[in-house]
Formats: structure tokens, C-alpha cells, sequence
């Protein structure tokens, strides 16, 4: 199949997962990342950073699952991309005024983030960019790394203006998402071959990092749970799917690429938007949204 790129203006719109206990999900999301409720019914909560009208994170209930066992494949973290490094900072005060643990904290010299799992172990990354100008290169690929953060600068962003702020500013957006695959090549042909997300960088044979229009990554995958592994047991909170919002016009255009390559796609109308599904090759719900 042809290279094709996807729509430069394509983004990360939403994740979809399962929880054990909705009330447990909501008072983390909810009352210490600050997310809003945009929707709740039928043990399923749809939320949203302020200022947006779709959501971008999606949970449903399962009463009692456990946490993703490691060496399975899906989610490894979604990542909410904030405004600036001042609101970053302000997270970060956030999270350790409630005293929640954080998993790490890193710089990808493209960005500057920290790390934490929600209630039942599902991964999630705060990140804030650094100007695309800054963004360093080697050999036609962008060289991203995993330094330790300046942890004392990043406070000092917030100065004496005051500490913590509650809920995630106005403008944070779904960033990008990172998944555990079996099969690193097959997941790149579905992504880049497939789709037309260009590959953005590579961390030798373990990793590869896609994006639309030139950005650092809105995707990630990944080998790190082990090749081959297997997917999660039914009774484990886990990645349902993802969804990246595209122009109508390229929803139209994609569906005739999956069709091509032998995927099934399935159109949709439902209150987080409308567009086409299909399967990755791990088995997780890809939707094409309409936006953009």
C-alpha cells in the first residue's frame, strides 16, 4: 500500500477505558486532576478538560476488575497535553498537596512531563511542550530523550503567585497515547502504512513514535510488555480504545484505506462524536472522529 499522509490537522481526541469502581474514578479524576463531567449514565462517565465540549477521557464501570496484569498488551499510558510549563508546575503541586504518588518525572527534551496511574493502574502522563523551534534533531529524525526533570525549576514557574490551582486549565487537550504492542512492525504498518501517521522517531528496536503535521508524537508504541504478549483477561480494567479527531473529508478518504487493507470498519453516531471504528491489530477500537 501507497504512503498516503494522514490530515495534518488529525489529534488524539479521547480514551475509552474500564474502571472497578466508577465513584473511586470520578474522585481522581474529577476532584484532584480537576477533569469535568460532560455525561453520566449506565455506569459510564464521559469528562473533559474546562473549556471543551467532547470529552477526552470515557469510563465504564466493571465492578471488581483488577488491574492490567504486566506483560500484557494495551494501554501503557494517555497523556494530557497542558497549556504551559507554569500550568505543569501547578499540577505538579497539585498531585503532591493530595499526596499522590507519582511514577516518574522526566524531559524529553521535547517536552517536560510527569507520570502517575489512576485508581486501577491505567497510565497517564502530564506533559507541557517546548516551543516546536527548540525541538532538537539528529539524522532527519527528532531526538527525543528521557532526562531527569528539573523538578526545582519547574516550581519555581509558579513563583509568588500562588500554589496549587484546582482542575486542569482551560486549553489541555488529549496529547498523545502510548500502547503496549505484541508485534512492533505489525502495529506500525496498521499506524503509519495504514492510516498515514508519519514516523517521527525510533528507540532502536523496542519503540517508534508517530504524529500528524510534524509533531513530536500523538502516538507511541511500544514492545516493552514483552513480543507477543498477550492481551489483558476479560476480568482486568483495561483499554477499550482510542479515538483521534480527523477532518470530514478524511474520514471519508480513510475508510477506503482500512477497507483496502482488508480491515473492518464500522460507521458510528454516538454523543462523543461520529465517524468509523476498526480494530488495530492488538484488537483495540480505533475511532476516526469528525473534527478538526
Amino acid at each position: 500500500m501507497v504512503f498516503v499522509p494522514i490530515d495534518a490537522e488529525a489529534r488524539p481526541a479521547h480514551v475509552h477505558l474500564t474502571v472497578a469502581d466508577l465513584e473511586r474514578s470520578l474522585r481522581f479524576y474529577r476532584d484532584l486532576l480537576g477533569l469535568r463531567v460532560l455525561d453520566r449514565h449506565d455506569g459510564a462517565v464521559a469528562l473533559a478538560a474546562r473549556g471543551s465540549s467532547r470529552p477526552h477521557v470515557l469510563l465504564v464501570e466493571r465492578p471488581g476488575a483488577r488491574p492490567q496484569p504486566r506483560g500484557t498488551r494495551g494501554l501503557y499510558h494517555f497523556a494530557l497535553l497542558l497549556p504551559s510549563r507554569r500550568d505543569l508546575a501547578r499540577a505538579l503541586l497539585r498531585l503532591v498537596e493530595a499526596g499522590w504518588p507519582l511514577q516518574g518525572a522526566s524531559d524529553h527534551r521535547v517536552s517536560e512531563a510527569l507520570y502517575l496511574a489512576d485508581p486501577d493502574g491505567h497510565g497517564i502522563e502530564l506533559y507541557a511542550d517546548r516551543p516546536r523551534s527548540q525541538w532538537p534533531r539528529r539524522d532527519g529524525e527528532l531526538a527525543m530523550a528521557t532526562l531527569a526533570l528539573d523538578i526545582d525549576g519547574l516550581v519555581s514557574e509558579v513563583g509568588e503567585e500562588g500554589g496549587p490551582v484546582t482542575g486542569l486549565p482551560e486549553g489541555a487537550t488529549m496529547g498523545h497515547f502510548h500502547l503496549h504492542v505484541a508485534d512492533l512492525d505489525r502495529a506500525t504498518a496498521f499506524y503509519h502504512d495504514v492510516l498515514g501517521f508519519d514516523v517521527m522517531a525510533r528507540y532502536g528496536d523496542s519503540a517508534v513514535f508517530l504524529a500528524a503535521g510534524g509533531y513530536h508524537h500523538h502516538l507511541g508504541l511500544n514492545v516493552w510488555a514483552g513480543r507477543g504478549a498477550p492481551p489483558p483477561p476479560p476480568d482486568a480494567a483495561q483499554l477499550v480504545g482510542l479515538a483521534f479527531a480527523v477532518p470530514p473529508a478524511e474520514v471519508a478518504r480513510l475508510a477506503g484505506r482500512l477497507a483496502d487493507a482488508g480491515c473492518v470498519v464500522q460507521e458510528f453516531v454516538e454523543e462523543a462524536g461520529s465517524g468509523l471504528a476498526t480494530r488495530d491489530p492488538d484488537g483495540n477500537r480505533v475511532e476516526l472522529v469528525m473534527g478538526g
